[in-house]
């Protein structure tokens, strides 16, 4: 029997009785003056010491189901029909003071973003010791004492003298870490996570699903885990709950669900999951299978055309680049120190190529992407396009030649504006830059459109009525016609079935058009599918860069391999048999305004395949 499978049934053979059961939970909103349902009949229980995932893709209901669990839906334009009980109490029946004691007590909830739940201008132990105070009636003194405990409990270093630290002095993990100790606080028989992971990088996530495993059986609560992420699934869920349009398709222990799913729709989305590893053998990169989610019917992924230019001059050559931004303070703005965002990064990149740049954040990617596109003004260092230097033009001339490198970010609703149709925003750049009549724009917009899988007629719509994977296909199709995309985390934000789309339709342009792609991401398993080659990059530094498959079929860095240990493994059999995820937190960027860089060795691998020669930091 699968490890996830055995676990479940014993937990729930151990069961008194479910720590919640769902029954029949329909949500609706009031929407020109009807109520329109958008999570339907849906059951499931949650057994003690159970981990129950819900997974599905955005407008699944996930979250909804959660809020409407917590009643946290508001009453004057939403309804919640249906059963929902807590160790046996019906909580859709309780009075809103009564579900004020449950909320913290006996549930606790955490967030996708622990900035937006945590109050700036308090400190973390201030607010946590809050949250004593007011749900169990301690004394300030014994809440303190309580937090520096719950917080050692979290695994934060030094506990007691960050204790008076604010939100902002934490990095991401940290501050999810600080989240979940508030969560644990009244001991709470059930904590629902909503996302908690989706934000992080994929070192931090692994931290954090492994503290939740290790506080579960401390604590001996029971979790609801809300994610679109299978791996996560795999990682950590005894039993799953795929919900899709509303509606719970499947239900069933999570090693039967990923060995063999019943519903066209979980094969669909276990289909997209990418798989690192999944590439061994192929040079090249390769599309994802497109899954139709009501027959669960797939086609035959193939590997992409060989799209890589001859040519003996690459199309970018980047030498010794670095970037870093002062830090100023004082009355007068006196220099105190300096974030190293790039340091000395060089590489080349040809027509037809993708170069993947990876690391966490902060690590200095997305600072490389917008250097090179001189979006952020570098220190030092050159970048030829072409053999020409792009970091010494200026003005008009710079204007002019951007239209051969262009930027598609991560988050494309952002990127476009609400008040102007598609058509006109795709048309704008060509319009401003003289290189199409208003006539001529309206062509080259219906032809743009259709290269990026969509349709002429679609171009007189607004931003909000596509979807997140149509908003990242038109800001593609703006960015079009140039040598070299720079991908900014352009899939990050996607669901996984509208990623493997959009990812399939950067190979196809690739193999039609010969562009040049510098993807930068942090999600390894996707760069493994679609790039050439790879760069590793940590404190604003390339300290391993290869081909594709030399880099991750044979990784040297003591950071590379953290990197491929912490990818979650989307497969509930091999849970037990993955690597332990590093506690280490990435080292801060900001140097003193004298600090001297040390001049770094590297040494060959093999063809191609670098790496940075480290130091006694990496021996631990």
């Amino acid at each position: 029997m699968s490890i996830g499978a055995s676990r479940s049934d014993q937990v729930i053979a151990e069961a008194q009785g479910p720590v919640l059961s769902v029954a029949g939970l329909t949500t609706s909103f009031m929407r020109e003056r009807q109520w329109i349902p958008v999570v339907r009949n849906v059951s499931f229980d949650v057994a003690p010491r159970e981990t129950v995932a819900i997974v599905g893709e955005s407008g699944s209901g996930k979250s909804v189901t959660a809020l409407s669990i917590m009643r946290l839906i508001p009453k004057e334009s939403g309804r919640i029909e249906g059963r929902v009980t807590l160790a046996g109490r019906d909580l859709l029946a309780l009075p809103e003071a009564s579900m004020k004691d449950i909320r913290g007590n006996d549930v606790a909830m955490i967030f996708q973003e622990p900035m937006t739940s945590l109050n700036p201008v308090l400190t973390i132990g201030f607010q946590i010791a809050e949250a004593l105070i007011q749900h169990r009636g301690t004394s300030r003194a014994a809440a303190e004492a309580e937090t520096v405990r719950l917080l050692d409990r979290v695994r934060i270093p030094a506990a007691k003298s960050r204790f008076h630290e604010h939100p902002h002095r934490f990095s991401g993990g940290m501050r999810q870490r600080v989240m979940i100790a508030m969560a644990l606080a009244c001991k709470p028989k059930l904590l629902i996570a909503d996302e908690p992971t989706t934000a992080l990088d994929v070192t931090i996530q692994a931290q954090i699903l492994e503290l939740l495993k290790e506080l579960q059986q401390e604590e001996g609560m029971s979790i609801l885990f809300i994610t679109h992420d299978m791996g996560v699934v795999a990682e950590i869920a005894d039993r799953t709950v795929v919900m899709y349009g509303g509606q719970a398709v499947e239900t069933d222990a999570t090693s039967r669900i990923f060995a063999a799913p019943s519903h066209p729709y979980t094969r669909a989305l276990l289909a997209a999951v990418p798989r690192l590893g999944s590439m061994d053998g192929r040079p090249r990169p390769m599309r994802f299978p497109i899954v139709d989610k009501v027959t669960g019917t797939s086609d035959e992924p193939t590997e992409t055309p060989d799209t890589v230019s001859t040519a003996e001059r690459p199309l970018l050559e980047v030498s010794n680049l670095t970037t870093r931004f002062p830090i100023r303070s004082g009355l007068f703005g006196k220099v105190s120190g300096r974030v190293h965002a790039v340091e000395n990064v060089s590489f080349t990149l040809h027509a037809g190529e993708t170069l993947a740049l990876v690391g966490e954040s902060g690590c200095g990617k997305s600072t490389t992407g917008r250097s090179i596109l001189k979006l952020l003004e570098p220190d030092s260092g050159t970048v030829l396009l072409d053999g020409q230097d792009v970091l010494a033009m200026n003005g008009r001339t710079l204007r002019d030649f951007r239209k051969q490198m262009q930027i598609v970010f991560q988050d494309p609703f952002a990127s476009l504006n609400p008040r102007m149709s598609v058509g006109t925003a795709i048309a704008a750049p060509l319009l401003a830059n003289g290189l199409a009549t208003a006539a001529q724009g309206r062509d080259k917009v219906a032809d743009l459109l259709v290269r990026v899988g969509l349709t002429a007629d679609m171009a007189a719509r607004f931003p909000h009525e596509f979807s997140g994977g149509q908003r990242q296909r038109i800001c593609i199709a703006r960015a079009l016609a140039p040598k070299l995309i720079v991908a900014d985390e352009a899939v990050s934000a996607l669901d996984v079935s509208v990623k493997a789309q959009v990812v399939n339709l950067m190979l196809d342009l690739q193999a039609s058009m010969g562009l040049a792609y510098l993807f930068i991401s942090h999600d390894i398993a996707v760069v493994e599918r679609m790039s050439h080659r790879v760069a590793v990059m940590y404190l604003g530094e390339i300290v391993e860069i290869g081909p594709r498959a030399a880099l991750f079929g044979n990784p040297q860095h003591p950071y590379t391999k953290k990197l491929m240990a912490a990818v979650p493994v989307p497969d509930p059999a091999r849970r037990g048999t993955k690597r332990e995820a590093s506690n280490d937190e990435i080292r801060s960027p900001v140097r003193a305004p004298d600090y001297q860089p040390p001049v770094r060795q590297y040494r060959e691998v093999s063809p191609g395949h670098v790496v940075q020669v480290w130091g006694e930091e990496w021996s631990a």
